[in-house]
């Protein structure tokens, strides 16, 4: 177990590496922020002295290592447009990011593997068509489409819960949340279930097709032999073997959420990094888009070490295999 996390982590190690080249390589091919942030009437002493300023005169290579050597100090750079840590702003943003994808996560969860398990138990009733034809459009309607259409339904016609922002907000440790307050959450209801439509569709997939391939197994079989209750077969026996794959899926798509919640914050003007992204992406706010994609890749791998932990807790199996291996 230590052998295959250590492994793991010097894996992880290299591919932040490489991203670091990656990422910076590809934000620094795009534009330049001087013909955005400097004003049209400026002279060429200004432009210079502004060039200089942020380091753009140097060639590439050297931006990179000096960009490594700040990464390595926690120093991300400094926005161009708020002219403060790159890095600092992105955390101020990460909040209001993870609690969004926290509880997209736990609703489509909450919502997904129920509805599997029961589409997977009874795959020919008329509930379990009606269910696998809902995952169907959760899979193919489009996310801006459908965070509009609850917007002008539950917000405007309706009026049950407010179009946009993030609400009242507590503080805890310095960080403001908005789940601990009921202001909060009805803000966060809308943007939540807009971003867990298509991972619920997903889940419920994945564990209806894992409950039929468990379900004629010969352990299932002995199981009834044995005499045990559905109720204690589906719990244990079905339910722990169908984890596995959703536990990764989850895992990923979490990381995904996170990512790629940049429409929906958009559109419900949620403050999060997704719509923080945007706004410097307009402006080519270089180091915050840096720090942004950095993030999310550390994000990512870190999720990744925590889905193979779970795995070895889920299935033993994957523990003896790493055992015969050394």
């Amino acid at each position: 177990m230590l052998v295959s996390l250590l492994r793991r982590l010097i894996q992880a190690t290299f591919v932040l590496v490489a991203m670091t080249v990656i990422v910076f390589l590809g934000v620094n091919v795009i534009g330049n922020p001087v013909d955005i942030l400097i004003s049209p009437q400026a002279d060429q002493a200004e432009r210079t002295r502004l060039i200089a300023e942020f380091g753009l005169d140097q060639p590439v290579w050297i931006q990179y290592f000096e960009f490594v050597k700040g990464a390595l100090q926690g120093d991300l750079g400094t926005s161009y447009v708020f002219n403060e840590p790159a890095l600092k702003i992105i955390l101020q943003h990460l909040p209001a990011t993870l609690e969004l994808a926290v509880a997209a996560t736990l609703m489509s969860v909450a919502i997904g593997i129920p509805l599997g398990l029961y589409a997977g138990l009874r795959p020919k009733s008329l509930p379990t068509r009606i269910i696998m034809a809902g995952s169907i459009l959760g899979f193919s309607l489009p996310t801006f489409w459908v965070g509009m259409l609850l917007i002008l339904c539950f917000a405007v016609y309706l009026g049950w819960f407010p179009s946009s922002g993030r609400g009242d907000t507590v503080t805890v440790f310095g960080i403001p949340w908005s789940f601990l307050t009921l202001d909060g959450l009805q803000h966060m209801l809308l943007p939540a279930f807009n971003l867990a439509l298509f991972k619920t569709s997903l889940i419920l997939r994945l564990t209806r097709a894992g409950v039929q391939e468990v379900m004629p197994q010969d352990y299932i079989r002995l199981a009834r032999a044995k005499g045990l209750s559905n109720r204690r077969i589906v719990a244990v026996h079905v339910l722990k073997n169908v984890l596995i794959p959703v536990v990764t899926v989850v895992g990923l798509e979490f990381g995904s959420i996170i990512a790629f919640s940049v429409v929906t914050e958009k559109i419900f003007a949620w403050p999060g990094m997704g719509k923080l992204i945007i706004d410097s992406i307009n402006v080519l706010d270089r180091p915050v888009m840096v720090a942004y994609l950095m993030i999310i890749v550390v994000l990512f791998i870190l999720i990744n070490l925590v889905v193979d932990v779970l795995y070895t807790i889920l299935d033993p199996r994957i523990r003896l295999n790493a055992g015969r291996g050394r």
